[in-house]
């Protein structure tokens, strides 16, 4: 199996490199500054064969289209795409950026390209090595917090949104990619104990990575287009 991972320097994106590596894949693990990334230099070290460290910026189309180059020259095909990077402005700090009157431009342009527009556009930029592989999966990460139905706060605002957009995109792209033999799902990875979710979170990323690990083996054409937990259940869009 041969796999792409963005935001692969910490919590969930971490733990599904090392998983993948644990059972023999090759694994391409983005992120955007790969030599700072102490616990992936690690895993580099062990898997020197098996893992390529991929500098990414999924805001920036240059360094999408180097991040493109640099699995071509490593391989003919990808198998899974899995679009992990994003980011909570603030998270953890306690302050208000994503209430009502503290709400600002900057905060909402970072989170929508970062959690929403960027993983489309690292899709698109992959999809001739997806085609090229086996079953070609997109694995999108999302958030109950990007349920419409589930939506009963205010904040966080950008986050929930971008994410409710994430879902848009890649249901859009489902519908298109459908069409050449790959599938593309959202996933909700629960609430996780990494610095995005904080220490009161309710679940290991471990835990959250095997199951989608598990997720992306089984899928079905069927379920193309989904939005589920990463135990394989429906969310609410």
């Amino acid at each position: 199996m041969r796999v792409f991972i963005t935001g692969a320097n910490r919590g969930l994106g971490l733990e599904l490199t090392r998983q993948y590596l644990e059972r023999g894949d090759h694994v391409f693990a983005a992120s955007r500054h790969p030599d700072a990334a102490t616990e992936l230099q690690q895993l580099h070290q062990q898997y020197s064969d098996r893992l390529v460290l991929v500098p990414l910026d999924v805001t920036d189309a240059a360094s999408i289209a180097a991040a493109v180059k640099t699995v071509s020259d490593n391989t003919d095909a990808l198998d899974v795409l899995i679009n992990n990077a994003g980011v909570y402005p603030h998270a953890g700090s306690g302050d208000a950026h994503q209430r009502l009157g503290q709400l600002t431009h900057d905060d909402a342009i970072e989170t929508m390209q970062v959690n929403a527009i960027g993983p489309l556009l690292v899709s698109q930029a992959l999809l001739p090595l997806l085609r090229a592989g086996r079953k070609g999966r997109i694995i999108s990460i999302s958030s109950g917090q990007g349920s419409l139905t589930w939506k009963a706060t205010g904040d966080p605002y950008h986050y929930s949104a971008s994410k409710a957009a994430l879902n848009m995109y890649m249901r859009s792209l489902a519908a298109e990619i459908g069409h050449m033999g790959l599938i593309s799902v959202i996933v909700d990875p629960g609430w996780m104990r990494t610095d995005m979710g904080g220490d009161h979170a309710t679940q290991e990323p471990a835990d959250s990575a095997r199951g989608i690990i598990r997720l992306a083996e089984q899928l079905h054409a069927e379920e193309n287009g989904s939005f589920v937990t990463w135990q394989g259940q429906p969310v609410p869009w």
